[in-house]
């Protein structure tokens, strides 16, 4: 199949020893041959936004100035992205000109040979409909302590160009080399990581989950799988891309069982990225305003002292440990309305965990506490774990 994109060539050399009058360029618009086929084709896939092919071919020159047509009829190339490089004897073939025929999809560059021969030239240029997405694979060990995670490049040609067998680089990993044809669509193993320590969380957050049941002050509890890029877990080599996550756990039997499907954020080294499981059906929690005093200050500002209650249970027959989200902005529009106004707060002395504090994931407006759960008793009965926040909202008008 040929491709639709039709590089040429033409040789035209001391134009002005021979006296010709005509134009180079419209020399080269004449007298046009085939450029030679593309000894080597490399896409490179690292930037987020744009994909970069690089390709190599063999041209003869002649001693002098020489035109080398470039066309691409039908191909999403940004013009302003191509560059012409020689690789042989790039001190003596160089580029001295380049043009744009009027109403075409193509240059003409004029290219000194300080001798006659073959050289190998290096053309590269931005494409676009030549589209990437990474996509992963989440295998959880039976007691959901590690996980085996594989990441996919997978590109799809929608570029109306046929590339042959290109080399594909991701930005990192392994170099692959597979063919590419037009409509085409590729999915190649990029990145294999076993052993991956692995964190589940249960967490209940009403200003980002919401209630599970409003009327009974149930909240809900997502599950994640969380794990962090680094290399004391086994990650750490370079970025995760965003993509579609599909997530299994060893079902000790030899096999793995589908747990559901998520979208994994970009998670640079060092951060995390969180899985979503579902929602946990053995951990409840009720959640409760149990005071909301108003105390005027001065003028027209005001202090709020306010008391959340969560009653927890766990159903569960091993112990869990419950994160406990409250974002400050939220606890504010909940007591006294809507307001884009950063909150002044202050943490008050009737929270019963406080000791539980985690100041590294904390913000300026959010809280994040853990809470240690046992498991449910023989018969089945879950122990009622109460506990408190207590903040003072300040400097509200």
């Amino acid at each position: 199949m040929q491709s639709h994109c039709h590089a040429r060539l033409v040789v035209l050399s001391g134009l002005i020893a021979l006296g010709l009058a005509t134009p180079p360029e419209a020399l080269a618009r004449i007298k046009l041959i085939t450029l030679p086929k593309r000894q080597r084709v490399e896409i490179q896939l690292d930037h987020p936004n744009v994909t970069l092919v690089e390709e190599e071919r063999v041209v003869p020159l002649l001693k002098g100035v020489n035109q080398v047509d470039f066309a691409w009829a039908n191909t999403a190339i940004d013009k302003d992205s191509i560059q012409f490089r020689a690789l042989t004897d790039p001190e003596h073939v160089k580029v001295l000109s380049v043009s744009y025929p009027p109403n075409e999809n193509a240059l003409v560059w004029q290219v000194s040979a300080a001798e006659s021969g073959p050289a190998k030239v290096r053309i590269s240029y931005i494409i676009g409909q030549l589209n990437k997405s990474f996509e992963y694979r989440a295998t959880a060990s039976h007691d959901e302590k590690t996980l085996l995670l594989t990441q996919y490049v997978r590109l799809t040609n929608l570029a109306n160009e046929e590339f042959g067998d290109a080399g594909l680089w991701a930005g990192f990993g392994e170099h692959f080399l597979r063919p590419i044809g037009i409509n085409e669509t590729k999915q190649v193993l990029s990145a294999k990581f076993a052993g991956v320590p692995v964190q589940k969380t249960y967490t209940c957050n009403p200003a980002e989950f919401d209630y599970l049941d409003r009327g009974k002050d149930q909240l809900r509890v997502p599950m994640h799988y969380v794990l962090k890029n680094d290399k004391a877990h086994q990650l750490g080599q370079f970025p995760l891309m965003p993509g579609k996550a599909r997530i299994f756990q060893d079902d000790g039997k030899g096999g793995s069982a589908f747990v559901g499907e998520d979208w994994g954020r970009f998670t640079p080294i060092d951060d995390e990225m969180k899985l979503y499981l579902g929602l946990a059906k053995d951990i409840v929690v009720k959640r409760t305003i149990e005071r909301r005093d108003q105390k005027r200050v001065g003028g027209n500002l005001y202090n709020y002292d306010v008391v959340i209650k969560y009653e927890i249970e766990n159903f569960k027959d091993s112990p869990a440990v419950l994160d406990v989200s409250e974002s400050l902005h939220h606890i504010r529009n909940e007591i006294r309305g809507e307001s884009n106004r950063d909150v002044d707060w202050e943490l008050g002395k009737e929270t019963t965990f406080a000791d539980t504090l985690d100041k590294e994931k904390g913000t300026f407006d959010k809280v994040i506490f853990h809470i240690p759960l046992q498991p449910r008793a023989a018969d089945g009965k879950a122990e009622k774990v109460i506990h408190e926040l207590h903040v003072l909202i300040k400097n509200e008008w």
